[in-house]
């Protein structure tokens, strides 16, 4: 008889969309793929770094999985993995951690699935991160929609943020790449196209030639094949253009829904975040949006409790947004990050200040959404 596997995944849609390019490697070797929570031969579990609670779910999730079954021969893998692969090593019963470069040559790992008193730790330098897999689908949401994995890394070192530091710099799946697996998502009947990436809205590919693909090339390319519904799973507002905007508008092919950061409504906050815009030119986005897009959903990511974030600031965020024509808010809590320049700044805002204020933005959400 042969193995079996199961999967899990934590954090966002590019994530899901890897995870289901491993469940597709798994099942080409012949393993019999199980659900998550069910016994298996081997559990793999991809990891999100983005907030302390991430963290605190991935370790619950490992000792949850052995409780159950603690022959499972358990391989953690993902951001959480490449940032402290050490940490994750010392939770008994995990027998592989495995980085951001080797994340999809897994199978060279196993070395039979046999478990042993010590974590196997293969993890490369940051600098090292140059790969770029195509994980290109996911049954995530339902049958009909998949992620579409374009883009990788980011170059953009938010001073809270870790994902530079767990999946490297921005690097672009070939253009013809792209189109090619969205023909093959097209033949198994998938109806949506989610495009998903660290910075999607980034994808630059140049290959060789002054011809260089940008993010806007992508989209015309999924409209001419004509894709039924094609999405943006999130972009950064300065790279949300008049192009884009403009096709968008004029195409029966794409969902009329971005999700567009914002992170904080205060103008000092937004600069220690070192985000590339100010709260004008964020506004001027979203108002432009809903000119040219009228009823289209607009959803927002929000961080509060940032170092410095004083009743007053969090106020002038609260004000931006109660104002702001947006349909959602997503909203975390501020995680001290290691490594990241955000934890050297004074103005520590305390744990129940920042629950309270996710609590009042998330019923600002409600209302919004009602």
């Amino acid at each position: 008889m042969g193995k079996s596997v199961s999967l899990h995944t934590l954090g966002c849609k590019l994530n899901y969309s890897e995870t289901s390019t491993l469940a597709g490697k798994f099942n080409e070797k012949g393993f019999a793929l199980k659900e998550y929570g069910e016994s298996s031969d081997l559990f793999v579990l991809n990891t999100c770094s983005v907030t302390e609670n991430a963290d605190k779910e991935c370790r619950q999730i490992i000792r949850s999985v052995l409780n159950k079954n603690p022959d499972t021969y358990i391989v953690v893998t993902g951001c959480y993995a490449q940032l402290q692969p050490h940490e994750i090593a010392s939770i008994h019963g995990v027998d592989l951690v495995l980085g951001s470069n080797e994340k999809f040559r897994l199978f060279d790992y196993l070395d039979g699935m046999e478990k042993k008193d010590l974590s196997c730790i293969f993890t490369s330098p940051t600098d090292e991160i140059s790969n770029l897999d195509y994980a290109y689908s996911s049954d995530v949401e339902s049958r009909t929609r998949a992620f579409l994995k374009i883009q990788d890394g980011c170059d953009y070192n938010c001073s809270f943020c870790t994902i530079p530091l767990a999946r490297g710099k921005s690097r672009s799946l070939p253009f013809d790449t792209v189109t090619e697996n969205a023909k093959k998502l097209l033949d198994l009947g998938y109806n949506e196209i989610v495009l998903t990436g660290v910075n999607t809205g980034d994808y630059t590919y140049k290959n060789g030639s002054p011809d260089t693909k940008k993010l806007i090339d992508v989209l015309l390319a999924l409209e001419k094949l004509n894709v039924p519904r094609i999405r943006i799973s999130s972009i950064e507002p300065n790279l949300l253009n008049d192009d884009i905007i403009q096709l968008v508008s004029s195409s029966d092919n794409f969902c009329r829904h971005f999700h567009i950061p914002l992170q904080s409504g205060d103008p000092d906050i937004l600069k220690q975040m070192r985000r590339r815009y100010n709260r004008d030119s964020y506004l001027e986005l979203i108002n432009k949006l809903n000119e040219k897009l009228p009823g289209a959903g607009i959803g927002v990511d929000v961080i509060t409790g940032f170092p410095g974030e004083t009743d007053e600031k969090f106020s002038n965020t609260l004000s931006f947004l109660e104002n702001l024509k947006a349909s959602y808010l997503h909203v975390f809590s501020y995680s001290e990050r290691r490594n990241t320049y955000a934890v050297t700044l004074p103005g520590r805002t305390d744990i129940s200040s920042r629950k309270e204020r996710s609590r009042i933005l998330r019923e600002l959400s409600n209302k919004k959404t009602t």
